[in-house]
């Protein structure tokens, strides 16, 4: 097998699949034919393997590692690829097989030769491994040419057996048999892509339950050793899944909690939308852009799946992709991302607010400012990162978040809500940028709580709390923000712009962790819901939803609509360089399909706001 198939994932039919499936740990890993791993039994002993196999064959009552007879080699013997170093750790554990666990370790033993020989030869050996033979954490299982069930009961209680299905065993051999171990080929000619066919797959379930309520574990062999075929054999409830890719396995199954969102955050209503003047070219006097950071189709699909089926942004008819490569690398980072977004020119990653040779370049505030256009910048992060930041700083790189807060005192941008305050008050230089800010005629806060009393037509409202994630509590910040930043922008003579962003999509994508990723698109589609509903009512507002980037490289493996449940596998931990969509709703909506640079982003808003 070979190790890329790790990456062939495939997403299942949402309507079978999506059983929760992280109460699976490397405990419930099975290592095939264990005695070809580079270090046989060690490699997945330390990676908390619950089952570890080797095939026997016996020769003048020793019995060698092999799986075929032309294999045996004089110095790969059960003892000391297996009994001897098993041995050894049961002593360093203090008893139990595994450290500080009450895990059983089960020792599958596959015999090659005739059963009533090699079981001679193995009771032999293991009457000199009391530690093994005699540890309730260790389960010594017969599997392959068995002795007949009638001989069982003349064998040690400690040895056990592996079930036959089909086979007839009696109440007294039941309780010598741990597991039920298959051929998938007696259900299924599957070969491990996409989904088992309905009437395969539901005689398999049968069988699988009917084990189970016999109070017995299950193991299928023959299987497609890849992702998905571990997820099939999870989604029904196997309890061994058989593996030659260790290490990959290993990783697959102690990563669950990350890699699974099981639906526990509450379903937000969708906005019924009215397409009210939706495919008109008629005037905009307003532009919503929403960003959300890190955002691809896949990111978009994990919360369309975890809210379970449906998002505000997938109402929208208008669609196009936005090309996101930076001036100096395939790959953008949010600086330049943001800044071709905000200021219509392709820049060099970590550049914010400034062109390719360092140039300060004016952003959309600055450029429909004069026109009597007022703006607003909103993010569910520190309202210096490098997205927010582009519309209104001018640095060469955006790790410098103090000087990026005092470029604000130069911006004609009226409402700021976000994290961050430290970068106002509390600064390296000891200025108190908040002072100056309110001779500005600002009002300037540090507290959430505020938001909804705030009067003033400038206002500025930066709280920590702004930047926790969805997970730990942050609530309905960022559409209360936007639904406040309208109310006082809409009472105002002429129209405006604002900028708010869904910042976290992108740290849960760093992360590599899809419950952050699900719950974040999933708040960033609230905010979306409450744009679309004010386009609606206001006739002649343009909602734009895209993203700077994707991070992560985010594959989707699994979901259940239903369940809300989603899983999925990273590439990596940073930017990748895919296209990112770009939706829009409203007035001038049409002009946003296509494909084209995410500078034309900017050029399109500046040609509306005239």
């Amino acid at each position: 097998m070979v190790r890329s198939s790790l990456l062939s994932l495939f997403l299942f039919a949402a309507m079978t699949a999506g059983a929760q499936t992280n109460n699976y740990k490397a405990i419930n890993a099975h290592s095939h034919n264990d005695y070809e791993q580079p270090i046989p039994f060690l490699t997945a002993y330390v990676r908390h393997y619950g089952s570890i196999e080797a095939d026997v064959f016996e020769r003048n009552g020793q019995l060698f590692a092999a799986h075929k007879e032309e294999a045996i080699l004089a110095d790969r013997t059960l003892e000391k690829l297996y009994l001897q170093p098993l041995q050894e750790q049961i002593k360093k554990n203090g008893g139990t097989a595994y450290k500080n666990s009450t895990d059983t370790l089960q020792l599958m033993i596959d015999f090659k030769t005739t059963g009533i020989p090699t079981m001679k030869a193995l009771v032999k050996i293991l009457d000199r491994y009391p530690t093994i033979s005699k540890n309730p954490t260790v389960v010594i299982t017969i599997s392959g040419d068995q002795p007949a069930p009638a001989l069982w009961s003349q064998y040690p209680a400690y040895i056990h057996f592996d079930g036959k299905r089909g086979a007839t065993y009696t109440a007294a051999q039941e309780k010598r048999i741990p597991m039920y171990s298959v051929d998938i080929k007696q259900f299924t000619n599957w070969n491990g892509k996409g989904i088992i066919v309905k009437a395969e797959r539901e005689q398999m379930q049968h069988w699988i339950d009917s084990v189970h309520q016999a109070g017995k574990k299950v193991r299928f062999w023959g299987v497609a050793d890849n992702v998905n075929a571990w997820k099939t054999q999870m989604n029904m409830g196997a309890d061994y899944i058989g593996t030659d890719l260790v290490e990959d396995m290993a990783k697959f199954l102690s990563n669950r909690q990350n890699i699974e969102y099981n639906g526990t955050a509450a379903t937000h209503t969708l906005y019924k939308a009215r397409y009210v003047n939706n495919d008109s070219m008629g005037k905009v006097n307003n532009v919503i852009l929403l960003i959300g950071d890190g955002m691809g189709l896949t990111q978009v699909y994990a919360g369309f799946t975890g809210n379970h089926g449906q998002l505000n942004v997938l109402q929208m008819k208008n669609i196009g992709f936005s090309k996101t490569y930076s001036a100096d690398s395939y790959i953008t980072d949010s600086a330049a991302g943001g800044t071709a977004m905000a200021s219509g020119k392709k820049t060099n990653n970590r550049y914010v607010g400034v062109d390719a040779t360092g140039v300060r370049i004016p952003a959309i505030p600055d450029v429909i400012a004069p026109k009597g256009y007022n703006s607003a910048v909103i993010s569910a992060g520190d309202i210096t990162d490098a997205t927010p930041a582009a519309f209104f700083g001018h640095v060469p790189d955006r790790s410098m978040e103090d000087s990026i807060a005092a470029g604000f005192l130069n911006t004609p941008v009226s409402i700021l809500i976000g994290g961050g305050p430290q970068h106002f008050v509390q600064r390296k230089d000891g200025r108190d940028l908040s002072k100056i800010l309110q001779q500005k005629g600002y009002t300037f806060s540090t507290n959430l709580d505020e938001l909804n009393n705030m009067q003033s037509d400038k206002f500025i409202i930066l709280d920590p709390r702004a930047e926790r994630s969805m997970l730990k509590g942050r609530g309905e910040f960022l559409t209360q923000s936007l639904e406040k930043s309208i109310a006082s922008l809409r009472r105002q003579q002429k129209g405006f712009f604002i900028m708010a962003e869904g910042a976290q999509i992108d740290y849960g994508g760093h992360a590599n962790v899809v419950p952050y990723v699900a719950t974040e698109m999933m708040d960033f589609d609230k905010a979306i819901g409450a744009a679309m509903k004010f386009a609606d009512e206001d006739g002649h507002t343009l909602v734009i939803v895209t993203a700077d980037h994707e991070t992560g490289g985010l594959s989707l493996l699994d979901g259940n609509f239903s369940k809300g449940y989603v899983e999925g596998h990273f590439s990596t931990n940073d930017h990748t360089s895919v296209m990112v969509p770009v939706f829009a709703y409203g007035p001038h909506s049409l002009d946003f399909r296509g494909v084209y640079e995410n500078t034309e982003i900017f050029a399109k808003i500046i040609a509306l706001l005239q």
